[in-house]
């Protein structure tokens, strides 16, 4: 089975007086829920959510087990991606002022096994809160049901060339009507906008398919 069709290998416990933030995220590329430890954590799931390149999520997919001085270390890596070409990304997500030796030392090893199967391996850290917040208020609009053809052919004949996004809305037509599917194409990246200089608005600079 693939790893991605499978249950976490442990649970999400929330308990009064927790300091991080556990809780299911709406995946529209499984079409399901998948769990998070963090906020952190909920931040980089809804970037791989988004990303074109990923095929399937995984959240605490399996457990790593190997010997070090005749004792047994083990660790659950926080994300299992698998891509449209085949490949697979294990992500661990831990801020860098969180880590100690004996971290780096369970991630470099973690990256050993794994470049071992031919997999890559990614310990990721604080994601720029304009980044964020930007990709918090697109997945508002993740659903498939924001993908209207009609008017995803439109945005990309108005956004063929860079311009505000406010005009190329006014060219297409109604907001309350359009904007859901223009936010979902900048959701899905298949229009190009720099999500990490500043908060989305009418002035940003939409220029064109991602291709």
């Amino acid at each position: 089975m693939r790893f991605e069709d499978m249950a976490p290998v442990r649970g999400f416990p929330s308990f009064r007086g927790q300091k991080n933030f556990p809780g299911l995220w709406w995946s529209a590329t499984m079409g399901s829920h998948v769990g998070y430890e963090s906020w952190l954590e909920r931040d980089w799931l809804m970037a791989f959510d988004s990303s074109p390149e990923v095929a399937g999520v995984a959240s605490q997919p399996f457990r790593l087990a190997w010997l070090v001085n005749g004792k047994t270390r083990h660790h659950v890596p926080d994300y299992f991606l698998r891509l449209h070409d085949g490949g697979v990304v294990v992500v661990d997500v831990r801020p860098d002022s969180r880590i100690d030796p004996d971290d780096q030392a369970v991630f470099d090893r973690t990256a050993v096994i794994c470049e071992s199967v031919g997999w890559q391996y990614r310990r990721v850290g604080e994601m720029g809160v304009v980044r964020a917040a930007n990709l918090r208020w697109l997945s508002g609009y993740r659903h498939p049901r924001c993908r209207r053809p009609g008017l995803m052919a439109q945005f990309s004949e108005v956004f063929a060339a860079p311009r505000p996004l406010a005009d190329g809305v006014a060219a297409v037509g109604d907001p309350i009507v359009v904007l859901p599917t223009l936010f979902h194409l900048l959701w899905r990246q298949e229009l190009s906008v720099d999500l990490e200089k500043a908060p989305l608005g009418p002035d940003t600079i939409i220029g064109g398919d991602r291709q």
